[in-house]
């Protein structure tokens, strides 16, 4: 038990808030209301299943650059605390949580989830060839409110393919964000990002941009969905967390990354979430 708690430590069990709002919108939004219980259920296991997979390979593969890397030396592998074959063990059954989940939603998720695959372990070596890891990242994240309405409806639309957008946006430019912190190890090492490529300034104003186009497609949302006035309030409220979370960082300044990453980010999933589910049960 000792060993699971410190893996859940290591793979930041609790971050699968900043995804696991948009999963469960996308079910809201494929239902038009309040989809079935049961397939809240093993939406919600697929999505535990993907998430703590795509970390816990992330891990294995980035061990030896975390070694080398002051801010994350002290990780579990890196120092030892769990070993390499256990954390294996922990990844072959979040991918077979994953696919069970997917089996159990219908055969359509099932016949995808290869692709989703395919990008939470391509992601983990993007970083050392391109500056667009942070964009395959928000894929990977993107997919989960499209993978939730395919598990509740069985076929693709427009409106998830939007919101997929929108998540992949928003987590692009928070983890340009959270990358200005390794810059100078990045470029030591020869690993590629935004701020590492482009400078810590330049890196910022992309995140801006990415974050302004992240709130014109849950926008773009509210208008295929026809969703009326509460929606937009909580895209409003989202647009006002990602203003204050770019205010809170500077070129010159990260002492409060953590807020303008893990909290304003986590409020920003959940706020829309909520408005999203009033306005399609109380003004539908």
């Amino acid at each position: 038990m000792q060993k699971l708690k410190v893996f859940f430590q290591m793979i930041k069990f609790e971050h699968t808030l900043f995804a696991l709002p948009f999963a469960y919108l996308g079910a809201f939004l494929a239902a038009n209301g309040v989809p079935p219980g049961l397939k809240l259920f093993w939406i919600t296991l697929a999505m535990i299943g993907a998430r703590t997979a795509a970390m816990s390979l992330n891990r294995l593969i980035d061990r030896h650059i975390d070694a080398r890397n002051p801010r994350t030396a002290q990780r579990a592998l890196p120092t030892g605390v769990l070993r390499v074959n256990e954390v294996y063990l922990y990844t072959l059954f979040s991918f077979l949580l994953l696919g069970f989940s997917a089996y159990q939603l219908n055969i359509l998720a099932l016949k995808l989830m290869p692709i989703a695959v395919f990008i939470l372990v391509l992601y983990s070596y993007t970083k050392r060839f391109t500056w667009a890891c942070h964009i395959v990242l928000g894929i990977a994240l993107g997919l989960a409110p499209v993978g939730a309405w395919i598990g509740v409806t069985g076929h693709w639309d427009l409106a998830p393919v939007l919101l997929g957008l929108g998540v992949m946006t928003w987590v692009a430019g928070f983890d340009v964000v959270y990358a200005c912190q390794d810059v100078e190890f990045d470029r030591r090492e020869g690993l590629s990002s935004i701020p590492a490529v482009f400078g810590l300034q330049r890196g910022l104003e992309i995140s801006s941009g990415l974050h302004i186009i992240a709130a014109f497609f849950f926008i773009a949302v509210g208008v295929v969905m026809s969703m009326s006035w509460l929606y937009y309030v909580g895209v409003a409220i989202a647009g006002v967390l990602l203003y204050w979370q770019h205010r809170l960082v500077s070129a010159d300044d990260f002492s409060k990354i953590g807020v303008a990453f893990f909290d304003l980010n986590g409020y920003l999933s959940l706020l829309l979430f909520v408005f999203s589910i009033l306005d399609l049960t109380l003004l539908r």
